[in-house]
């Protein structure tokens, strides 16, 4: 017989002391850090421990005694269960405010180099419908908050009392979980939907289109997909939006033995009818184990096969499969970020302007923006299509200094490649998440440009790859820029000039 766990203690009147990586805040006990979810600093609570290691613990909140005196009142319905917006609670202003601050402590602790006074974080023009993309899963079976598994609960114990004192007239509601969903990922629960009602985080339009899909599902018997058998028609859909005003909806169905293809078109067509401002209707029959769609082939049901983004007075054509940033407004100031340190601001640009290469290139964003003043941009890219449309939006904007390349990073940005198209005297790098590979940060470093600019959505492995270039670099100006409010999230532009 196993030895009986030790219960986890339950723990009065904790202060919170501050936010923590991940959205979560923190507080010290025992010689532990431990880390709860859905509070905020000041926050008077009683803490349930709910996992407990050496060096840290997990909890979350039971019950608040006080309330922080730095709270804000979330807005959204789905708040505490939705993982998105984790920083509802916290006001705007103390939001930068932790975001300039985890900058600074992730470039020092990480990176451990010199490094200059930070520039105030830009603040999201919006925070509220900022973001110009969602992606909604679909699911047989729909994740239930404690709330509802309580009232469920009840329920079913009162139907129980009424049937054992001779009630017939009893009809019997199917469980919660067993009805299915449109909306967002849980986390612990890969394969259940939160149902979502209402999103604050896009247009209005983008709730309305979800919805009506959802109940038109539900009225005509559409199958959900069930993640773990690997069935089900309606599987996810990304919805985009632009600045021109256009709207994409891509849908991923997935067809079985015996079809589906006809009630998805129906689908589609109702749609179409439903909303015509969408101006691009896609879809797709992915049969993978997962959602992503790079390597799918898209058919247009309505429409074009693309929308228009604008910025400044360019146009960029964005597809189904290209990254573009999702928050439109500020992805303008980002650019104008990244822009600014590209360019010596005392050098007479037309007279010799730098040769300029844009790693993780995307669709050619900051390589167009930054073209006007460059003598050659090149641009290298992993997603072959996201280099064709880079190509496309040279040639829309008249752009003719322009060149793209797709592949792997790492074996494209080699010692031959600069050696054919020349030696850059700017690098601009806006490398995915992990980073730059070590491959690609030693290239840099044998390319010798007079300056380098890092965006990076995580500064961590910014800092991770500052340290790396400290031996030729020095970092000569930091700005950090909010693109995602009510989240931890935060990128951040750094400048760096040869030594």
């Amino acid at each position: 017989m196993g030895r009986k766990k030790k219960p986890l203690p339950l723990i009065e009147g904790v202060t919170i002391e501050s936010t923590a990586a991940e959205g979560k805040c923190l507080f010290h006990w025992n010689d532990l850090v431990v880390f709860v979810p859905w509070c905020v600093p000041g926050d008077v609570c009683v803490i349930q421990i709910r996992r407990k290691k050496h060096s840290f613990a997990e909890g979350e909140v039971v019950r608040f005694i006080e309330y922080s005196k730095v709270r804000a009142t979330p807005f959204c319905q789905h708040f505490g269960v939705c993982g998105g917006c984790k920083w509802q609670n916290l006001p705007y202003e103390e939001q930068l405010k932790m975001k300039q601050q985890q900058v600074y402590d992730q470039l020092h602790r990480i990176g451990k180099v010199e490094l200059p006074e930070f520039r105030p974080i830009l603040g999201s023009v919006k925070t509220q419908e900022y973001r110009n993309k969602l992606d909604f899963g679909c699911a047989n079976k729909r994740y239930i908050t404690r709330d509802e598994m309580r009232n469920e609960e009840l329920e079913m114990r009162n139907e129980n009392e009424e049937m054992s004192n001779g009630s017939t007239d009893i009809s019997r509601k199917h469980s919660l979980k067993d009805r299915p969903a449109i909306g967002f990922h849980i986390t612990g629960a890969f394969d259940k939907i939160l149902p979502i009602e209402k999103c604050w985080l896009m247009d209005d339009l983008q709730n309305r289109i979800r919805n009506e899909v959802r109940d038109y599902a539900v009225e005509h018997g559409l199958s959900f997909f069930d993640l773990r058998a690997q069935v089900g028609l309606l599987r996810d859909i990304i919805i985009r939006n632009s600045a021109s005003g256009e709207w994409m909806v891509i849908f991923q169905f997935h067809y079985d033995e015996t079809g589906g293809e006809k009630e998805a078109l129906d689908l589609l067509q109702h749609v179409a009818d439903k909303f015509p401002q969408i101006t691009s209707l896609l879809y797709l029959d992915n049969q993978k184990c997962n959602d992503t769609i790079g390597d799918q082939d898209i058919l247009v049901f309505k429409g074009e096969d693309h929308i228009f983004e604008l910025m400044e007075d360019l146009k960029f054509k964005v597809g189904p499969k290209s990254f573009y940033q999702t928050n439109t407004e500020q992805a303008y100031h980002l650019y104008s970020v990244a822009r600014d340190f590209a360019f010596q601001p005392h050098e007479p640009h037309e007279a010799n302007p730098p040769l300029i290469y844009d790693l993780y290139t995307g669709t050619g964003t900051i390589a167009n923006f930054v073209a006007k003043k460059a003598k050659k941009v090149i641009g290298i890219e992993y997603v072959p299509e996201a280099i064709e449309d880079a190509k496309v939006n040279s040639e829309i904007n008249g752009i003719t200094n322009t060149l793209f390349y797709a592949g792997d990073m790492k074996d494209i940005l080699t010692d031959e490649f600069i050696a054919e198209h020349g030696r850059p005297d700017v690098i601009i790098t806006d490398p995915p998440r992990a980073g730059m590979h070590p491959d690609v940060v030693k290239t840099i470093m044998n390319a010798a440009p007079q300056r380098i600019v890092y965006v990076s959505c995580n500064p961590a492995t910014q800092a991770r790859d500052l340290q790396v270039l400290d031996q030729n670099y020095r970092v000569a100006a930091v700005q950090p820029v909010d693109m995602f409010p009510h989240t931890p999230h935060v990128e951040n532009v750094v400048l760096l000039i040869r030594r």
